[in-house]
């Protein structure tokens, strides 16, 4: 998920007749590599762009013996920016580890362990247009790349990165912490290795981990980390130390790591905590899942009974969904936990619970659009209005991070999710409780204004479903709508006239709703 690339570009200035010799060139003099260790693959062509001839007959003339040189198709030796836009084919350069042939056809690409790639040169000669057509560019480009940690492993006669001095001070952290070796467990000290390297980086980049874009790429690559590291018998608060190997390895040459190792070790840290319930409830669905190999087991999700496997041999994808939308076990975990126990998983019924939750999610942001209402009868209105002063609250005491992830009201109580990392302390409850019915007692004003949407975004108007509102929006302000007021927000309505005829609004649990997900109850007295 990190590596570093080392390469060159032209753009017109030089092509195929100098970047080929000039990459054999400092692969066998200066890096002292046998050319005899060297194959190559060029673009084998087809009906869209010719056979790279040209390529091919450079690299005989550099020395590369036409036994070594392989002719693969698109999908092996041909880059592309996208659908559309610059293109052309490339040449790989391999390193050939074992000298040992897995069979008469062995050949880069078969993954038999023999072929290192440790370089490639992308020539762009084309430009892909929007009706999939090719035409030449102007200029012929060059692009090449050669993977660091690849070609130091060559150059050290090894055939595993991981035993690179890039990655050993990383093992033998982890080795330390945990008690086992690396040859125990290559693959999870792998990921380990590799997952938290790349989390540093992501983190010093300014990213902060959450469930969508790359904030969640960051949040699974701390939790599969996490993961192995605890299957390892680590104890908790070790990914740290891991972070603090890499970040002492990589400063002498990103010393912005070590100005942002603070910022680095407590999201860390804020993640493993986080992250310590889902953990739990995964090992509890691996038991499940190893009894429901001997015995069809049906558990109970909520108000659902679901099986843990759809058929005999096959975990259920929407049960894995349910368990991740209530207790946070991440799907991919689950995934990796299915497979591991030699299960076949359901990833289609998966993708269609995922679907039918974004349908269900993206109709009901009309409801949000009025706060979750159920119905709208005088008491849901009281809760309605209510929610509106527990958000306002809720981002007062707690921060200006905190957003709506949800609402669901009844004539009984109201349900109000929101954005939080941790729970709430029983102070910060009761500040929260204070607050919101302060603003009850005051009997502030409530109003409603039609206005441009940027307009009222302008003005400060929270909107947390911006995309689905209308051009033209309401707009409903506790307090003085054009002096000091307590909350704005976009909103359909219905709501009270004035806060004092909302009654006590008193708080009556507070828990996960999800991973950074938090879910308060009230009542009203």
């Amino acid at each position: 998920t990190f590596f570093e690339m080392l390469g060159n570009w032209s753009l017109g200035d030089y092509f195929k007749q100098e970047s080929i010799p000039w990459s054999f060139e400092f692969l066998t003099r200066e890096l002292d590599i046998s050319p005899d260790k060297l194959s190559v693959s060029v673009f084998a062509g087809d009906d869209d762009a010719p056979r790279d001839a040209e390529a091919a007959e450079i690299w005989k003339n550099v020395g590369i013996p036409a036994a070594r040189i392989y002719y693969f198709g698109k999908e092996d030796n041909w880059w592309a920016a996208g659908a559309t836009g610059p293109c052309g084919p490339d040449t790989e350069i391999f390193y050939d580890v074992t000298g040992k042939p897995c069979s008469s056809e062995c050949r880069p690409g078969d993954n038999c362990g023999r072929y290192f790639e440790i370089w490639n040169n992308v020539f762009m000669v084309y430009n892909r247009k929007d009706d999939g057509s090719l035409e030449e560019l102007p200029a012929k480009n060059v692009d090449t790349g050669m993977g660091l940690e690849r070609t130091i492993a060559v150059l050290n006669g090894l055939d595993d990165n991981y035993q690179t001095d890039l990655f050993l001070p990383i093992i033998q952290k982890i080795e330390e912490i945990t008690g086992k070796k690396y040859e125990d467990d290559k693959k999870s000290f792998r990921r380990i290795a590799d997952h938290t390297r790349a989390s540093v980086f992501i983190i010093a980049d300014g990213v902060d981990p959450s469930n969508t874009a790359r904030g969640y790429v960051l949040r699974r690559l701390i939790r599969r980390a996490l993961r192995y590291l605890y299957k390892l018998g680590a104890k908790t608060e070790m990914h740290a130390e891991i972070a603090q190997a890499v970040i002492y390895l990589y400063s002498p040459s990103y010393p912005g790591l070590k100005d942002k190792s603070e910022r680095i070790f407590g999201i860390l840290k804020d993640e493993e905590e986080r992250f310590k319930h889902p953990i739990t409830d995964l090992e509890l669905y691996k038991y499940d899942l190893e009894a429901a190999i001997q015995h069809q087991l049906i558990k109970k999700i909520g108000e659902e009974k679901i099986p843990i496997l759809s058929r005999p041999g096959v975990a259920s994808g929407r049960y894995v969904f349910e368990n991740y939308q209530s207790f946070g076990v991440p799907p991919d975990l689950a995934e990796e936990t299915v497979l591991e126990l030699g299960l076949k998983f359901d990833k289609k019924e998966l993708d269609q619970a995922m679907a039918g939750h974004q349908e269900k999610s993206r109709t009901a942001s009309v409801g949000m659009f009025r706060g979750g209402l159920a119905t709208m009868g005088e008491t849901e209105t009281k809760y309605h209005t209510a929610t509106h002063l527990l958000q306002a609250a809720l981002r007062q005491v707690l921060g200006t991070h905190v957003k709506q992830m949800g609402s669901n009201i009844t004539s009984e109580r109201l349900r109000f999710d929101f954005s939080n990392p941790k729970a709430l302390s029983s102070q910060e409850v009761e500040l929260i409780s204070e607050l919101v019915n302060q603003k009850i007692v005051e009997d502030l004003l409530v109003t409603r204004e039609v206005m441009s949407k940027d307009k009222a975004l302008a003005e400060g108007t929270l909107a947390f479903f911006k995309e689905k509102y209308p051009d033209e929006v309401s707009v409903y302000t506790i307090g003085n709508p054009s002096g000091v007021w307590f909350s704005k927000e976009l909103c359909g309505g219905p709501h009270v006239g004035h806060t004092g005829e909302i009654g006590r609004v008193t708080i009556t649990k507070e828990e996960s709703a999800g991973s950074g997900v938090r879910r308060i109850y009230a009542n009203l007295e």
